[in-house]
């Protein structure tokens, strides 16, 4: 009988070869259940009773605020439906426990479209002014990158993952897999934004082919979440933008302005690539605080004389 941390360890091992989670949810699991083996009592998994788990959630309550304790919470009663499935233990101590939680909704930061617009604007002109080749070709690409991120909403791991093949620019279509290894579509709408990734993909085609991802650094290797998160910081700075802006707020500009535009939320779900609509609803509470420019200004009371 294997203790508790080697069936963890060949959890995990099955996580990467059977399910083929990403790099940063396996991560994630990787601390959770490292936690939950040093701090739980038994080693054998088969005496782990519900009533240990109840303590051992507690304990996270305590400790964390509520994201952080469901996330740990997930990993486990992942862990022990798997358990379950090997048939490593008989009855899934889980089942006997009701878990709620009482979330504070955290509404997602977006960045004013005036912003972005200056943002942009200050890529290209960076772009024109440079005084070298290297960098108007980074600035090139920084400009691609940030186009696409504002473009299809699509999430900053997804976009540096891109492979050569999955951007058609004679179509404008990007296939995006998104978390699961789940596979969808985005059409490129603007002919500003097709016409920058083909001037980008023309000018790095050789890093390109060498590479076998769309976008790379200047060292010709893929581009990494850190570098565009520092290319962010730069432009920023640049464009003496007070708000700290981060890859994932152009997700949010992108959800919130179609909604705001009154494209259907299930379009959007699809859009963004979210397994249910409840995620994706939360752009309405973002939406919402639109109706107070909208009342002031559209409502007829305001030319009323009493």
């Amino acid at each position: 009988m294997y203790d508790l941390k080697t069936h963890i360890k060949n959890y995990l091992k099955y996580c990467t070869t059977q399910k083929c989670l990403d790099e940063k949810t396996l991560k994630a699991y990787q601390i959770d259940l490292r936690q939950f083996s040093e701090q739980i009592s038994i080693l054998d998994v088969v005496k782990i009773t519900s009533s240990e788990l109840e303590n051992y959630i507690s304990k996270l309550h305590q400790q964390y605020k509520p994201k952080t304790a469901k996330r740990k919470i997930a990993s486990i009663k992942a862990l022990f439906h798997y358990f379950e499935y090997k048939e490593i233990i008989n009855q899934n101590p889980f089942n006997k426990i009701r878990i709620r939680f009482r979330e504070p909704m955290i509404l997602p930061k977006t960045i004013p479209l005036h912003i972005v617009e200056t943002f942009l604007s200050t890529i290209y002109k960076y772009r024109q002014n440079a005084k070298t080749d290297y960098q108007k070709r980074n600035a090139l690409r920084d400009a691609a990158v940030i186009e696409l991120l504002f473009a299809t909403g699509i999430r900053i791991s997804e976009l540096c993952s891109l492979k050569d093949s999955d951007v058609n620019l004679y179509d404008g279509i990007v296939l995006i897999y998104g978390k699961g290894d789940k596979e969808r579509r985005i059409q490129i709408g603007n002919e500003s934004v097709i016409h920058i990734l083909k001037e980008y993909k023309n000018n790095f085609y050789t890093e390109i082919q060498t590479c076998n991802h769309f976008f790379v650094n200047s060292s010709g290797k893929i581009l990494s979440d850190q570098a565009v998160r520092r290319m962010i910081n730069k432009y920023t700075s640049l464009a003496s933008i007070k708000l700290h802006i981060t890859p994932h707020m152009f997700r949010h500009t992108f959800a919130t302005s179609l909604l705001e535009a009154d494209v259907d939320i299930r379009f959007i779900q699809e859009m963004l690539g979210h397994s249910s609509i409840n995620i994706t609803e939360i752009y309405t509470h973002v939406a919402v605080a639109k109706q107070k420019d909208i009342l002031t200004s559209k409502h007829p009371r305001k030319d009323f004389h009493i």
